[in-house]
């Protein structure tokens, strides 16, 4: 999942000075995304504990049987509600739904419901999220984390600094990402698990490659869209998301390959 909107100019990209406006820009989008990560964090393991247990007493149970998941955890009544039933769908979808609104609504959103917008998609992010709680061992998805994190510094520092255009590059990536989309929609059917290592490997190189050309995406837009307050604020939003969106796929993928499973 990511953000498909990717305006790009490279004009101003030989004469840039690093000056406080730029900074303060690109701050604000660092920190919003920061915060957004943060959300969704928290929501992710306060919705595990409430749709997952390793307390059998507390276990939902379905056909005369406790709703195991794995050999360690079972869905509690609530975790049942959601993962046994259509809603399921719902949680899964709920953020690519608040994507789209955030994209498609650009011109007709205030800064102030684009932001709303934003974290009420974090939000919605974590509960789906959830479900890696019961899935991988917390100190892998710890361990993960701060990998993903060290490997997103330095993309995104590499795309700030670097003078290299990296325009074309990220048409390349934008096209590997659709790749793995069908890819990903295809192995649904297949559970073909060579597949989905091959997917895996692919999502973190181009997720890592996009994080660096976003990067410089981002700080281009600062001298080319510029304008009032409102739209440079709206602006940062978008971008956090985009730098947001990057980091999660990127974690996903990273997990899928090196997490230790329950």
């Amino acid at each position: 999942m990511n953000d498909f909107s990717r305006p790009f100019s490279s004009a101003p990209a030989m004469d840039m000075s690093v000056d406080a406006g730029l900074r303060g820009y690109m701050l604000g989008i660092y920190n919003t995304m920061m915060i957004g990560l943060v959300v969704t964090g928290l929501v992710a393991f306060a919705a595990a504990g409430l749709f997952f247990t390793t307390d059998l007493s507390q276990a939902a149970t379905i056909e005369g049987g406790i709703a195991m998941i794995n050999s360690s955890y079972a869905l509690t009544d609530l975790g049942l509600m959601i993962f046994g039933s259509p809603l399921q769908w719902v949680i899964m979808l709920a953020p690519l739904g608040m994507v789209m609104l955030i994209s498609f609504g650009a011109n007709k959103l205030s800064r102030g419901a684009t932001l709303i917008a934003f974290y009420t998609f974090a939000v919605l992010m974590g509960v789906s999220l959830s479900s890696i709680f019961a899935v991988y061992t917390g100190g892998s998805i710890a361990q993960t984390f701060f990998v993903t994190a060290a490997a997103f510094a330095g993309l995104s520092l590499f795309g700030y600094t670097t003078k290299r255009d990296l325009k074309g590059f990220g048409s390349f990536l934008i096209m590997g990402l659709f790749g793995i989309i069908i890819a990903s929609i295809v192995n649904i059917f297949l559970q073909s698990s060579a597949m989905e290592f091959a997917i895996s490997v692919l999502g973190v190189l181009i997720f890592a490659g996009l994080t660096a050309y976003d990067t410089q995406r981002l700080k281009l837009s600062y001298y080319e869209y510029g304008g009032t307050p409102e739209i440079a604020g709206k602006m940062q939003i978008h971008g956090a998301l985009s730098l947001y969106l990057n980091f999660i796929n990127m974690f996903l993928f990273l997990l899928r390959l090196f997490g230790s499973r329950e």
